[in-house]
């Protein structure tokens, strides 16, 4: 069962969706929607066997989609958003208050899409705890495939075609319940946006947990051909990285025909980081 719920990021009430697994969790799955989204990206309302948190939950998982700081509950606190940081520090709180709660098996392990991807490496990049088992990103590169111009001034939005692609990569009931699933652009997260390709160098080389990075078959936002893969995943350093391509799938993946495909992948990255001798 998936209910609402909140968590406390560091002094501010952060919604959410849970979906709780039948008996103590192997590990926890926090999941980070993108920009211009909510929590609700990841629980598809046209079709539920498309849902990540009903998934992980039947396969013992529990799964908790965070609103991150601007969106949901907390969009009247932060009408302008928060910087990646301050994300970042919002995530790892709401974790503590978590996990004070809930019971979170071995771990935390990410999954997280587009400016969602973001925020989880910038996580990553500063985990004193070393809690994150692994971090599964859909729709994040390092290089735009775009012109900086076409990126969404801060209070725009984003480009219906390289946001959606063809609409045939969807199910139908998406687009008509999208009331539920969008909401307003933060500001800062354009400014912050547009900063992405200068900030990403240092925040990879500062991650060690193992990371899987995934671009849709018509992904338009990102460079993803063999040459640019290869020197995205070599500025992680020694963090183990896999890039991967999820077919007949839009930069939406998860709202996707492919999401329970793209999802099943990223629970199996999370069981080969829960295998002894998996990823380090």
């Amino acid at each position: 069962m998936i209910r609402r719920t909140v968590v406390d990021g560091a002094g501010t009430g952060l919604s959410a969706l849970l979906a709780e697994a039948a008996y103590p969790p192997r590990a926890t799955v926090v999941a980070l929607h993108g920009g211009g989204m909510t929590a609700g990206y990841f629980d598809c309302p046209a079709d539920p066997r498309l849902s990540l948190l009903a998934l992980g939950a039947a396969l013992g998982y529990t799964v908790l989609a965070v609103d991150r700081p601007g969106y949901g509950r907390s969009a009247a606190r932060y009408p302008e958003g928060r910087t990646l940081a301050d994300q970042a520090a919002a995530l790892h709180a709401a974790l503590d208050d978590f996990a004070r709660r809930h019971p979170v098996g071995a771990g935390v392990f990410v999954v997280a899409h587009s400016f969602g991807g973001k925020v989880a490496l910038t996580a990553a990049a500063d985990d004193p705890k070393g809690r994150l088992l692994g971090l599964d990103i859909s729709g994040c590169g390092h290089r735009y495939a775009v012109d900086p111009r076409e990126l969404p001034a801060p209070g725009g939005t984003w480009s219906w075609s390289k946001q959606w692609g063809r609409p045939g990569l969807y199910p139908p009931g998406v687009f008509r319940s999208l009331e539920a699933l969008i909401a307003p652009l933060p500001p800062c997260e354009a400014r912050e946006a547009a900063r992405w390709p200068a900030a990403f160098p240092a925040l990879a080389r500062r991650v060690r947990a193992p990371v899987r990075l995934t671009f849709a078959e018509h992904e338009a936002w990102w460079r993803h051909d063999e040459r640019e893969l290869a020197g995205l995943a070599a500025a992680f350093g020694s963090a183990r990285v896999l890039v991967d391509r999820q077919p007949a799938a839009g930069h939406n993946i998860s709202l996707g025909t492919a999401a329970r495909a793209y999802h099943l992948r990223a629970l199996a990255f999370l069981e080969e980081c829960l295998a002894p001798g998996g990823p380090p």
